[in-house]
């Protein structure tokens, strides 16, 4: 199953509470915690979206998904902002992005439909349930308006929507939507469009580089490579959501109830498998420690910290057994 940057649900969690909501309890039930996710790690697409659903039905205000799209940053986006930037034109930043969607927070569908005057980017949501329908389609639109926004602004343009379609019924709240796009906003239509005059569309790119552009599209072709690995066995599944925490680490028993199993059935499958609980987490741990020594400047004891260690004699100790050397001697390498 595909996975993604866990860094899309850490951005909605934080925007959450910053809206004065109270995410905790639902990042709980999946045995997740805000303060123990490592925004370097990935998740199973489906289960991120079991979360939405479930955080979409505790959201108090009808407005939430429309003022979280505030939250998604450029800086979040990676090499795929440097991508789209160093793109010739406008058409050809819009068209880049289609072809790498999986690389934004997206759960929907982009393309572009041309037009004589006016064209649109459009976006076919995912099917769900009413509320959480709303809920996320509104965070994908304010979140796709406000990366078009702010690339704009850092590179001095204004390709503003002439009118926003969102696939749903129109709410007690329309007025709001117009206020923050900042155009006219058309409900009950079966898809969301962004309009976009033809000719702003053939707005030069003040920072196009084709030599940076060829490098930030391998990079994006790498990360594509990256989320369609397989993780098929409950081994992989358990390293996947070990990969998540950092400073510590669940338990058996909570990484059974987070996987929808018993820890006497967590157990027992593992083993059928040939591992066991003990060993994956050894290894989660062992993975991380080699990533932070090879992409980090962190020192020793910060990354124990980050490993659950309270010393670091313990997680130098537990490093030699793994790599056979200590965690320096492996940096210096």
């Amino acid at each position: 199953m595909s996975t993604r940057s866990v860094l899309g649900l850490i951005y909605l969690v934080q925007g959450l509470k910053q809206l004065g909501e109270q995410p905790e309890a639902v990042l709980a039930r999946h045995g997740l915690s805000l303060d123990k996710l490592d925004p370097s790690t990935r998740i199973e697409r489906s289960r991120e979206l079991r979360i939405y659903a479930d955080l979409a039905e505790a959201v108090r205000d009808p407005l939430t998904g429309l003022r979280l799209g505030g939250f998604y940053g450029l800086a979040g986006y990676g090499p795929l902002v440097m991508l789209l930037m160093t793109c010739g034109s406008a058409y050809e930043a819009i068209q880049t992005g289609v072809r790498y969607q999986r690389l934004t927070y997206l759960f929907g569908t982009l393309r572009f439909e041309p037009g004589d005057k006016l064209s649109a980017l459009v976006l076919t949501p995912m099917a769900m349930e009413a509320r959480a329908f709303r809920f996320r389609v509104d965070g994908e639109v304010s979140g796709t308006y406000k990366m078009v926004r702010d690339m704009q602004v850092s590179l001095g343009l204004d390709i503003h929507a002439e009118r926003i379609d969102m696939p749903y019924p129109r709410p007690p709240e329309a007025l709001e939507y117009e206020r923050y796009f900042g155009c006219p906003v058309r409900f009950g239509e079966a898809e969301a469009r962004f309009w976009m005059r033809n000719e702003h569309l053939q707005l030069k790119l003040p920072s196009a580089d084709p030599n940076a552009h060829a490098m930030y599209r391998t990079m994006c072709d790498q990360q594509l490579v990256a989320q369609e690995a397989s993780s098929e066995t409950l081994k992989d599944r358990v390293l996947t959501h070990l990969g998540l925490f950092s400073g510590s680490y669940p338990g058996a028993e909570e990484v059974a109830k987070a996987l929808g199993l018993s820890e006497r059935t967590l157990r027992r499958q593992l083993g059928e498998e040939g591992t066991n609980f003990r060993d994956l987490l050894a290894e989660a741990r062992y993975a991380k420690a080699r990533h932070l020594l090879k992409h980090t400047a962190l020192p020793i004891e910060a990354i124990a910290q980050q490993l659950g260690y309270a010393e670091s004699a313990a997680f130098i100790h537990a490093f030699q057994r793994w790599a056979g050397t200590s965690p320096s001697a492996f940096r210096g390498r």
